[in-house]
């Protein structure tokens, strides 16, 4: 049996955390930041974690398990 190939496009997408969540980035951060407020900036800012919904298929296409 071949070997899983993990698909590119969620590699760049996500990270795994030292605990092996899966973290992304959050969404409306990237233009139009002049009229968002200094608070909506930074509560946008850094990572989250993925919908424990979502670990399993996410973790299959990154070739994980």
């Amino acid at each position: 049996m071949p070997k899983m190939k993990t698909k590119s496009a969620l590699k760049k997408r996500f990270k795994i955390s030292g605990s092996g969540k899966i973290m992304r980035k959050r969404s409306h951060t990237a233009h139009n930041t002049g009229f968002k407020t200094n608070s909506r900036m930074r509560r946008l800012k850094g990572y989250s974690e993925i919908p424990a919904t979502l670990k399993k298929q996410e973790m299959r296409a990154l070739g994980l398990r």
